[in-house]
């Protein structure tokens, strides 16, 4: 992996015009820092190999060059396929080559019941965590674009999912920064291109058994049949969902305070919620008695939702062998085997 930028020569005195890509990469990271407390922030840069994460890399490791941040690149490796190994290797050295201090982490991957994809975004996180909590960095920045929030808001669409999951991938969640969320993904490959960036094309980004791979072939489709900017406009709606979900959010967080780790709760309290309210109440208290959320569908809640307001006698199984009697006026929550 090699870039066109390097040192100017004594007679190239003056510096080569950036192309306007790799210029919109680089405003956009700086923009996002903006939040930084730090006046020098250090920062993990999650690079793959593929065109958004390292034409991320390539504007990192100018802005650390130049003092503005503390870059540290990490690199995931997933062993997936037998190429990831090498691929890794050579990313770290590239981004050791531009003044970046790299390193390649490899995890191991169980899908177990939440799935390959899902499993291994899980082990990738906790990757990057490790790595920024070792580092003592101060942000992890993922290569997201809105190219990817387009497909997430998409996903989200065909799950029939609530408000939250269609507000898409925030710009900032936790220690995670997602700089690149205003850019589309021809952006990062112009950059690349502009650049010389040698770039890794995982074969996995073109394989439709994986959801994610469809959905990014029928946006495409859809934008060339109608004529319309969908990525951008599914974008939008991201961060349109994203204000109405924080609001709510908020006014669920402190209405179920009260309740959080109850086992028995008087129907009142939840009949008093407005329902856009009352869903994520009864979420977030079964959840806080061990209910696996990922197993908690919008289904199930509703459903829930809908035996407590009801008021009668009656009871809903819940995932991890759990339930909810409703019984006297009052919401019982209780595990299977002490049931009956």
């Amino acid at each position: 992996m090699s870039t066109a930028e390097g040192p100017r020569s004594a007679s190239s005195p003056r510096r080569p015009t950036l192309d306007p890509a790799s210029a919109a990469i680089r405003n956009a990271v700086r923009a996002a820092l903006a939040v930084a407390e730090s006046s020098v922030p250090g920062l993990i840069v999650a690079v793959s190999g593929g065109a958004d994460s390292m034409a991320l890399l390539h504007a990192t490791a100018f802005l650390h060059r130049r003092g503005e941040i503390r870059a540290r690149a990490v690199t995931v490796d997933h062993g997936l396929q037998t190429v990831t190994a090498e691929v890794a290797d050579r990313v770290a050295v590239t981004a050791e080559s531009w003044g970046v201090p790299a390193e390649v982490m490899r995890v191991s991957i169980d899908a177990g019941e939440e799935g390959l994809e899902a499993a291994a975004r899980t082990a990738r996180y906790a990757a990057l965590e490790t790595a920024r909590a070792a580092a003592g960095a101060d942000w992890i920045l993922t290569a997201h674009t809105r190219s990817d929030q387009a497909e997430t808001v998409l996903l989200g669409l065909m799950r029939g999912s609530g408000t939250r999951s269609l507000a898409g991938m925030s710009p900032l969640a936790g220690r995670l920064m997602r700089p690149l969320l205003g850019l589309d993904r021809d952006r990062t490959e112009a950059s690349c291109q502009a650049q010389g960036i040698e770039i890794w094309n995982d074969p996995m980004n073109a394989d439709t058994a994986f959801t994610r791979v469809r959905a990014r072939q029928l946006l495409a489709g859809l934008e060339a049949q109608l004529g319309q900017p969908i990525t951008a406009n599914l974008a939008r709606t991201a961060d349109l969902c994203r204000a109405d979900a924080d609001f709510i959010d908020a006014h669920a967080e402190a209405a179920g305070q009260t309740i959080r780790g109850a086992a028995s709760v008087p129907v009142e309290v939840f009949t008093a919620l407005d329902d856009a309210v009352l869903s994520r109440v009864v979420r977030d208290w079964v959840i806080s008695l061990g209910v696996p959320g990922q197993n908690l569908g919008a289904v199930r809640v509703a459903e829930l939702c809908a035996l407590i307001c009801d008021r009668r006698r009656g009871r809903l199984s819940l995932p991890g062998d759990t339930e909810v009697v409703v019984s006297d006026g009052r919401a019982v929550f209780q595990p299977a085997a002490k049931a009956r």
